[in-house]
Order: structure tokens, then C-alpha cells, then sequence
């Protein structure tokens, strides 16, 4: 969708030449010759920049300003004033305007204003877009868990959250360690900040240089325009480095520097820029080994790893796949349209008997593919991938025997899971789709003693 900048000026010539080049550069424009036609247009349609003479007929274009500014603070707008009334435009600037152009406009100079501000709106507007989806989907309460593996990790983000404290979190891929890293956002004084995630092993180090600090214009060959970095964007609130094990030992070097100074340079800069940014890193490697072995640098490993947060793989927190199955069959009915009950018996037991190298991404894979694929309300082993409905399922005791006795079979059933699990009760509970205290309970009842 093209942005969209509204020119408010009384002179005719001034508006049809912003118009056109503004539209050449695949901008949607909207002319206003008053401030009142400026908030009439401004009340009914979408915008993303206002350009303003200062001197309009009526109100003054600092008084449109104020208007625009109460109405939606974050508006970028940019003054256009006389050579000779610049006090005024830094007035302007004083009350919130983006910028100033004295006239004659240069028309380049206007461009690449116009141009630099409307990406900041679009960036301010997706971040807020994004957090609003997160704080449902990526708040601590939805990492689900109640294993001892988890919850230990729930402890550690609550408590490194409210502190600047750096913090490296390791595990296995599809683990989770981007959700811990935006938990820890969420929780933090910075949940008002953007949270800026880098994937250091899909960049080359030729992207990922200014992608990270950015550039100035001229800095390289096709470097036409300044470019703002990620360091940047993230200002007040957090950048987080997924994969940081792969990152180049030169950009090692620069981050390290960073930490040191807290600013860096845009390449071909040779002004300094302070920042404000919390620093998260994750990793599926071995990054303390990879330090040792001179793989990667030491000194910066010390500083990225004041915290460490390790990601349990799912096959260690087998206790929590019946919590994570429901919530997942849930967000796939919504998203879906559909209303499947849950999981036949079989399919449980092969989740548990299944060691999920791909961990809880894995699962959720698994789960949205039987979702879609499966006609009927209950979800049953043929709607599982074959490496998963190849694992050996079995009858419910009792049923091929022709026992039809309901509290032999349910005993049946118990042990059969107790056996399976190795009589371990989280586990057994897990399988089961019911609580330990449930199990506990009727394992009292029906006369099971642990073996």
C-alpha cells in the first residue's frame, strides 16, 4: 500500500510541483490550499506525512500543526517557511515538527525528507502492530509448561527481566529461545520500545554489516540514501541477536566495541551515534566451547553471557506435551475455523514415545498438519506423519481381550501407561490428559501401588 503525505500550501505552483514529484517517487498525495481544508482532509482519509507552508491563509501552519499533533502525536510533519522566517519554522520544531525546508524547495533535499520520515512512521506503525500481537502470543503465560525444566526457565525471566542485564539463551532449534527472548522484552521497563530481531546465520557478512549500523549515503556503491541500522531502530528497547554463534569474527569485534563505548558509526560515518539498546543474544551451539577453541571471541562471549537461560528440548519436558497439544489444537481450530475435540489415545502415546528433534516447533507443525487434514472430531493416528503413526501402537488393554468391565479396563489402561513412562507419574499423567493429582487419585482407587 502506497504511504500516503498530504501538501498543504496556498500557492497552486508549489502544490502541482510537490505533487508530482512526490508522486514519481510512488507516493499517494493529497493537496490542501487552507489549514482547514488540510483537517478536513486529514479527519476523513489515511495519512502518513504532512507537509505545510507556514504561512497559510487563516491559521498558520504551526497552528495546523498543534491540531494534527493532538489528534495524532506521532504525525510526521515538515514545515515549509521563507528564508527569512526560519525562527519560525524552529518554533515549529520546537512543537513537534519533523523537519524544515526554507523556499524555494529544493526538491532532492525534499525527497529524501519525505522519504526518511514516512519510513520512520511505517516502522513506528508496524512495531506497534507487532507488539499488539505479541503481548497475546509471545506474554510469559503463553510459554506453556509445567515441568521442573521449564519452570525454572519461567523463574529466570521473571527475574533477569527488570534488569539491563545482557542475556545468552542456548538450546536446541525450535526450542523457544526467540519467545523467551520476547518474554523477557515484554516483562521489561523497555516493553514500550521496539524489539528488533537479527537472524545472524541467514545474512551474509556483507548484508549484515549495514544492516546492523547502517550507512551514510555514498558510503559504498549503490549506497544512494542514507540507511538507518538495526542499532537505530531499536532504540529504547531491545535488539536481539538469534544465532549469534555464526556471527563473523569481524562483526564480533564491532559489537564488543559497541558494548565498550555504547555507540558506533554508520559505515562511511564519522560521527559517533549513542544509543539505547538492551542487548539479547541465543544460540544452538556450543558457544563456550566455540570461545575456547578461539571460534569465537572470549571477551565478547563474557559480556553476552552475564545471564544464561538454557531452552530444555522437548523430549526432557515430555511432562508438558499434553499442555502444549491442547493449546496448539485450540489456536489451529481458530485459525481454522474448525472444532476438533482433541486426540485419540494412540496419538498421545506416540507423541510421548516420539524424541521431537525438532522440538515444540516440531509439535506445533504436527498438530496444525492433523488439524487440517483430519475430517472428523477426534484426531487419530492416520492423520500423523508416518514416522510418528509408525511407532508401535497398541490396543487399549482389555478391549481385544473382550473385558468390558470399565474399572478393569481404566486399570488397565493406568498401568499400561505407568509401564510406558517407567512408572513415572508426570509423565503417566501427561499421557493420559489428566492431572497427577487426578492420576494419584484413581491410582489410590483402583489399588495401584507404584511397582
Amino acid at each position: 500500500m502506497k504511504q500516503a503525505v498530504l501538501v498543504v500550501d496556498d500557492e497552486k505552483n508549489i502544490l502541482r510541483i510537490i505533487a508530482a514529484s512526490l508522486k514519481a517517487e510512488g507516493y499517494q498525495v493529497e493537496t490542501a490550499r487552507s489549514a482547514e481544508e488540510a483537517i478536513s482532509k486529514f479527519a476523513h482519509g489515511h495519512l502518513d506525512l504532512v507537509i505545510s507552508d507556514h504561512r497559510l491563509p487563516g491559521m498558520s501552519g504551526t497552528d495546523l500543526l498543534a491540531h494534527i499533533k493532538a489528534k495524532d502525536p506521532d504525525m510526521p510533519f515538515l514545515v515549509l517557511t521563507a528564508y527569512g522566517s526560519i525562527e519560525k519554522a524552529v518554533e515549529a520544531m520546537k512543537k513537534g515538527a519533523y523537519s524544515y525546508l526554507t523556499k524555494p524547495v529544493n526538491m532532492d533535499s525534499l525527497v529524501v525528507l519525505v522519504r526518511e520520515a514516512a519510513e520512520k512512521r511505517r516502522l513506528l506503525i508496524e512495531n506497534r502492530t507487532l507488539k499488539k500481537e505479541l503481548s497475546g502470543r509471545y506474554g510469559l503465560e503463553n510459554m506453556l509448561g509445567r515441568s521442573a525444566a521449564i519452570r525454572d526457565v519461567f523463574s529466570t525471566i521473571g527475574k533477569v527481566s527488570a534488569t539491563g542485564a545482557s542475556v545468552m539463551i542456548t538450546g536446541e532449534s525450535g526450542t523457544g529461545k526467540e519467545l523467551a527472548a520476547r518474554a523477557i522484552h515484554q516483562l521489561s521497563a523497555r516493553k514500550d520500545g521496539p524489539f528488533v530481531p537479527i537472524n545472524c546465520a541467514t545474512i551474509p557478512l556483507d548484508l549484515l554489516e549495514p544492516e546492523l549500523f547502517g550507512y551514510e549515503k555514498g558510503a559504498f556503491t549503490c549506497a544512494y540514501e542514507r540507511k538507518i541500522g538495526l542499532f537505530e531502530t531499536a532504540h529504547g528497547g531491545t535488539l536481539f541477536f538469534d544465532e549469534i554463534g555464526d556471527l563473523d569474527l569481524y562483526l564480533q569485534k564491532k559489537l564488543l566495541r559497541f558494548y565498550q563505548e555504547r555507540e558506533f558509526y554508520r559505515l562511511g560515518g564519522k560521527k559517533p551515534i549513542k544509543v539505547d539498546v538492551r542487548i539479547l543474544a541465543a544460540t544452538n551451539r556450543d558457544i563456550e566451547e566455540a570461545a575456547r577453541a578461539g571460534a569465537f571471541r572470549e571477551d565478547l562471549f563474557y559480556r553476552l553471557n552475564v545471564i544464561s537461560i538454557h531452552m530444555p528440548p522437548l523430549r526432557d519436558r515430555k511432562e508438558d506435551i499434553h499442555l502444549l497439544v491442547n493449546h496448539f489444537l485450540d489456536a489451529c481450530n481458530r485459525k481454522f475455523a474448525k472444532n476438533l475435540r482433541g486426540f485419540d489415545f494412540s496419538v498421545i502415546e506416540a507423541f510421548m514415545d516420539y524424541d521431537w528433534p525438532g522440538n515444540v516447533r516440531e509439535l506445533e507443525n504436527v498438530i496444525e498438519r492433523a488439524v487440517v487434514l483430519s475430517p472428523h472430531d477426534m484426531i487419530t493416528r492416520s492423520y500423523l506423519p508416518k514416522k510418528l503413526a509408525d511407532l508401535g501402537a497398541r490396543e487399549l488393554p482389555g478391549l481385544a481381550e473382550g473385558n468390558l468391565n470399565l474399572v478393569e479396563i481404566e486399570k488397565k489402561v493406568i498401568l499400561a501407561a505407568l509401564d510406558k513412562s517407567g512408572w513415572n507419574q508426570s509423565r503417566t499423567a501427561a499421557v493420559l490428559g489428566i492431572s497427577r493429582k487426578q492420576l494419584r487419585t484413581k491410582m489410590k482407587n483402583l489399588k495401584i501401588t507404584p511397582s
